[in-house]
C-alpha cells in the first residue's frame, strides 16, 4: 500500500462504525460493503486480500464481522488498526442492543417494528447476492475451485455436517489437490 493511501486510525474507526451501524444482513453483507468501501473506493485492500481475511474471519470462532474487521484493521495499521476496527464495528451494535433491551417490551409487540424487519430482510437479499457474485470472481478461478464449491454446497445443503468441517475439508482439499497456481506467496 502506498504511504499516501494509508488510512489513519480515525478513518478505520469511522468506516467500521459506519459499516457496523448501517449494514444489515449479517457477515457477508458487511463484507460486500467492505468490498465497495475499502477495495473499490479507497484502494486500501485488493479483492483477494479482503476475501482471504473474510474466509479466515468466517473460519474462526466468534462473530465473523468482528473477526474480519479485526484482521482488516491489523492488516492496514497493526494492533492499533485492529483495536480501532473492533471498536468501530462493535460499538453501533452495542448501543442499539442497549436501547432495544431497555425498551424490549414495547419493541417486541410493535406491529411497525415487525413490518420494518420484514422489509429489511427482503432488502438484504440483493446485498447478499451481490456479495456472492463479487466473491465468485476471486474465489472460483478454475474447474477445481468450482468442483470444491459444488461439493461443499451439497454438504451444506444435504449433510448434517458443521460448516467448520466443510471449511476444514476445503483447507485439506486445497493443500492436497488444488495447488497454488492462482496465489503466489512471497
Amino acid at each position: 500500500m502506498e504511504e499516501k493511501n494509508k488510512p489513519t486510525i480515525l478513518q478505520i474507526f469511522l468506516i467500521m462504525f459506519k459499516l457496523g451501524a448501517l449494514t444489515f444482513g449479517g457477515g457477508w453483507s458487511v463484507i460486500a460493503q467492505m468490498q465497495q468501501d475499502l477495495v473499490e473506493k479507497r484502494g486500501w485492500l485488493t479483492s483477494e486480500e479482503l476475501m482471504d481475511l473474510a474466509v479466515v474471519g468466517r473460519s474462526l470462532p466468534g462473530i465473523m464481522v468482528i473477526n474480519t474487521a479485526t484482521q482488516v484493521g491489523y492488516h492496514l495499521l497493526g494492533v492499533s488498526g485492529a483495536i480501532a476496527a473492533i471498536l468501530g464495528t462493535a460499538l453501533p451494535s452495542m448501543l442499539i442492543i442497549m436501547v432495544i433491551t431497555t425498551f424490549y417490551q414495547k419493541f417486541r409487540d410493535n406491529l411497525y417494528v415487525a413490518k420494518a424487519l420484514n422489509g429489511v430482510r427482503a432488502a438484504v437479499l440483493p446485498i447478499l447476492l451481490t456479495a456472492i457474485l463479487t466473491m465468485k470472481k476471486t474465489s472460483l478461478k478454475n474447474v477445481k475451485s468450482y468442483v470444491v464449491a459444488g461439493v461443499s454446497l451439497l454438504f451444506c445443503l444435504f449433510a448434517p455436517v458443521s460448516d467448520i468441517w466443510v471449511i476444514v475439508a476445503g483447507v485439506v482439499v486445497g493443500l492436497l489437490w488444488m495447488g497454488g497456481d492462482d496465489h503466489v506467496v512471497s
